[in-house]
């Protein structure tokens, strides 16, 4: 359902005195998606399912109860991870992958590949 012109006017005039008051947070809040928001606990996870891992590893022979809290650690990074990769989506996914590649669109790895790609292959 559109807004009406005041409810629009009502909301520009909001958004203009929050750039007057606060330019550093309408910037962040401009700039914050929730895919990157997820995309963030995402990478986090995965860091603390290896750091959970190097620790079941490390202390499972010598302590049995490091060993578990290690994969409790793992557990907690997958079920983190599960979760935001869902709230990602195919959409965010896609944000995310196209952010890891570069900001614009064919960033540095983008070119690589691509330079890859035509220089080997063959032509039957």
């Amino acid at each position: 359902m559109p807004l009406s012109e005041h409810e629009q006017r009502v909301l520009q005039e909001l958004e203009h005195a929050l750039y007057q008051d606060d330019p550093a947070f309408a910037h962040r809040v401009r700039s914050e998606t929730v895919y990157r928001h997820a995309g963030r606990y995402v990478k986090w996870s995965v860091a603390g399912f290896v750091a959970g891992m190097i620790v079941m590893l490390a202390f499972f022979s010598t302590s049995v109860l490091l060993g578990f809290v290690g994969f409790l650690i793992m557990f907690l990074s997958l079920v983190t991870l599960w979760t935001n990769l869902a709230r990602m989506g195919k959409a965010g996914l896609h944000d995310f992958r196209r952010s890891a590649h570069g900001e614009r669109a064919g960033g540095v790895i983008d070119d690589a590949q691509r330079w890859l790609r035509e220089r080997f292959h063959r032509e039957g």
